[in-house]
């Protein structure tokens, strides 16, 4: 017998195709694990908050300097928003589910009236739109609260309809009045940014809940009217659609961070100059640490970096849309889709017009951008997507026979709540009559023949037929005595 041994290059071959099978078996062994969603988006949500901190320190540091204050200003404000935006983030990790949904047609009611009153003295203009509320050292937007409310309470009015919503009034009202009033208020500030990112919000809830497709027909031919109407209505709204498509006319006017903002993305390179080893944040590109701080980091971490990016919210739109998809709560599912395509999309529009796909629309991207209103808020959305992928059957299952594991026990977290499905309603029986006063319920409720009342035909009740019985036995040995006493007398 003969014995025939595989070639070098056979087994070199073979290699490279096992290991990778390797690979592909043991990644989806641990995305099949109860907790892999919630581990995942912990990790996400780490990397994103270390990005956004060394990216604001490095963007705004030289500007700083320039201007002759502290390097760390700056720095030191987004320190101390992501601190607030970590504790807010493990209160609502903590947080029942069941009870924020309850809580959110409150917000949604604070959050309309705080809108109205920044439009009144009470508001603080900034950037040319009166959008802020400043006590003392604190300001912020209420706005962003307000998409968050928005996404909440929505999803809790459609799941609330559910069984109405193949009627169009049942499925737009009130979700849809509300937010045009939203739209309505945001736009007197004017805020043009917030009102893109709202519509966002609200196109998500119709999508997720089911809705027609010729309404979002006509929503995107209003949206296409509305936009033109908005542009030709304003001067600076028209002047940044003119620069966007000629960013060339006015370079050091109006086009300016258009222009600048592409030479920084082309200085970078591969691998970019460095962190702070940048030329754009010396002045060069207006709202560097805010705005377009993507630019920064196409020119410090060169297409690397910016492949990061587009990395980590690559993943947050997969795991986001995984939880909403394991989920069986309908709120749950819907507000869970919501706040990722939010967040998504809110980073594809200020990516997009960073590199001259959109016009320039103000849009900070979420975690890495320089604002106190916009981290907190985001980290909170995120602490509630974390939230969600505790509450997947399989996790509340593991939690609760297992344990919370080492990142639920460092954290302190309670176990979630299996999802219940609300109780079938039964049919209302008719109320009996309040009994009159001093009167008893024979003398009250009247004598009714159920045979007349029914029909001839009608049977009697049961009732009816041990009294016709009983009367009927006694008629008979009635009648045996009377025919005794005849016989033997």
């Amino acid at each position: 017998m003969t014995v025939v041994a595989d070639k070098p290059g056979n087994k070199r071959k073979g290699q490279p195709a096992g290991r990778g099978a390797s690979v592909r078996s043991g990644m989806t062994a641990w995305l099949g694990r109860p907790l892999a969603d919630f581990h995942l988006l912990l990790a996400i949500f780490g990397m994103l908050t270390v990005l956004g901190l060394v990216m604001v320190l490095s963007a705004s540091a030289p500007g700083q300097v320039a201007s002759g204050v502290s390097a760390y200003s700056v720095f030191q404000k987004q320190l101390i928003y992501v601190c607030v935006g970590s504790v807010l983030f493990w209160l609502v990790l903590r947080f029942p589910l069941r009870r924020l949904r309850h809580l959110s047609t409150a917000a949604m009611g604070i959050g309309v009236l705080l809108l109205a009153l920044v439009l009144t003295p009470l508001g603080d203009v900034r950037g040319g739109a009166r959008s802020w509320f400043t006590v003392g050292p604190i300001s912020f937007q209420p706005i962003e609260a307000v998409k968050l409310a928005l996404a909440l309470w929505g999803a809790h009015v459609l799941v609330t309809k559910r069984a109405l919503l193949s009627q169009y009034r049942h499925l737009l009202v009130p979700v849809v009045p509300v937010a045009m009033l939203v739209f309505a208020l945001v736009m007197l500030q004017p805020d043009l940014g917030g009102t893109i990112t709202l519509g966002v919000v609200l196109i998500s809830l119709l999508w997720f809940v089911g809705a027609p497709m010729r309404l979002f027909g006509v929503i995107a031919g209003g949206a296409v009217v509305g936009a033109v109407v908005l542009a030709i209505g304003a001067a600076y709204r028209l002047q940044r659609v003119t620069t966007f498509l000629n960013p060339d006319a006015d370079p050091l006017g109006a086009g300016l961070q258009a222009r600048q903002a592409m030479f920084a993305l082309a200085e970078g390179g591969l691998f970019g100059k460095g962190l702070a080893r940048g030329s754009s944040q010396w002045r060069y590109l207006p709202n560097v640490e805010s705005d377009f701080i993507f630019a920064v980091i196409g020119e410090e971490l060169g297409f690397v970096g910016c492949g990061l990016v587009l990395a980590l919210f690559g993943g947050l739109a997969w795991v986001g849309l995984r939880i909403a998809a394991r989920n069986t709560d309908p709120w749950i599912r819907i507000v869970a889709a919501t706040l990722t395509v939010w967040l998504v999309a809110q980073a594809a529009i200020n990516i997009g017009y960073v590199v001259r796909l959109l016009p320039v629309t103000g849009i900070t991207l979420p975690m890495i951008s320089s604002g106190g209103t916009s981290i907190v808020t985001t980290m909170v959305v995120f602490g509630i997507l974390a939230n969600c992928a505790r509450h997947e059957p399989e996790a509340v299952s593991a939690l609760r026979s297992l344990g919370p594991g080492r990142v639920g026990g460092l954290l302190r977290l309670p176990a979630p709540e299996a999802y219940r499905p609300p109780p079938k309603r039964k049919p209302v029986r008719p109320s009996t009559p309040p009994r009159a006063p001093g009167r008893s319920r024979t003398q009250q409720l009247p004598v009714v023949d159920e045979r007349r009342v029914a029909g001839r035909s009608a049977p009697p009740s049961e009732y009816r037929r041990r009294e016709t019985r009983r009367v009927n036995q006694g008629r008979s040995e009635q009648g045996r005595s009377t025919r005794g006493r005849g016989r033997y007398n």
